[in-house]
C-alpha cells in the first residue's frame, strides 16, 4: 500500500530520521506519540510498535482507533518484565515482537516507526544491540524511526540523528500519587 512520503520546507523528499527519547524521566513514549500524531496530520502512515507495555487499558489505543487507515498500533508485551511469572515467555515474546518490527521496516509501507521500549531488549540481553543497530541503518531512506526506552547505549546514541534524555526532577510517585487515567495511561 502506497503512502505519502514525508517531504522537508522546500518541498523535496525528505531524509528519515531516527530518533531516541531515553532516561529515567517520564515522557519517553508520549513525546513519540506527539511525533505521530504530527505526522498522522499530514497524512503520513504510522506505526507503533510497543515491546514492553502489556494488558493495562492505554488512553492511546483508544486513540489508535480513530485512525484506522493511516495508524496500525501494536501492544506486543506481556507486561513490565521485572514483575513477570515467565520472563522466559516475555524474553519470546519480545523477540517475536522484534520479528515484526524488522518486518514492518522493510515492507516500507509507514512514513514513521515507532519501536517504542525498545532499548530494553538490547539491555536485558533478549536480542543483540548490532542486530538492532543494522536494521536502522538499513531503514529505508525517507523512513521516521523513533526508539524509546531506559538504557539507551553509546552506539545507539552515535547512530542516531536527534537524542533526547529525560530527566527525572520530580514525579508524583514519590509523593504517594498513583497512575492516573487520561495521564500516564
Amino acid at each position: 500500500m502506497a503512502h505519502e512520503k514525508p517531504v522537508d520546507q522546500s518541498g523535496t523528499q525528505a531524509k528519515g530520521l531516527v530518533a531516541v527519547f531515553t532516561g529515567n524521566g517520564k515522557g519517553k513514549t508520549t513525546a513519540s506519540l506527539g511525533l505521530v500524531f504530527r505526522a498522522l496530520g499530514h497524512g503520513h502512515r504510522v506505526c507503533v510498535i510497543q515491546f514492553i507495555k502489556g494488558s493495562w487499558k492505554y488512553g492511546e489505543l483508544e486513540t489508535a482507533g480513530k485512525f484506522p487507515d493511516q495508524l496500525d498500533f501494536h501492544v506486543m508485551g506481556r507486561g513490565f518484565t521485572w514483575k513477570s511469572d515467565d520472563l522466559e515467555k516475555d524474553k519470546r515474546v519480545a523477540r517475536e515482537a522484534w520479528d515484526f518490527a524488522k518486518k514492518v521496516i522493510e515492507d516500507n509501507e509507514h512514513s514513521m516507526v515507532i519501536l517504542d521500549e525498545l532499548t530494553y531488549l538490547p539491555h536485558y540481553k533478549i536480542i543483540e544491540e548490532d542486530k538492532i543497530l543494522a536494521v536502522l541503518r538499513d531503514k529505508p531512506r525517507e523512513m521516521h524511526v523513533v526508539v524509546t526506552g531506559r538504557y539507551a547505549s553509546d552506539k545507539l546514541v552515535e547512530l542516531a540523528d536527534l537524542v533526547t534524555e529525560m530527566k527525572e526532577v520530580k514525579h508524583p510517585y514519590q509523593a504517594g500519587i498513583k497512575a492516573q487515567k487520561g495521564f500516564e495511561f
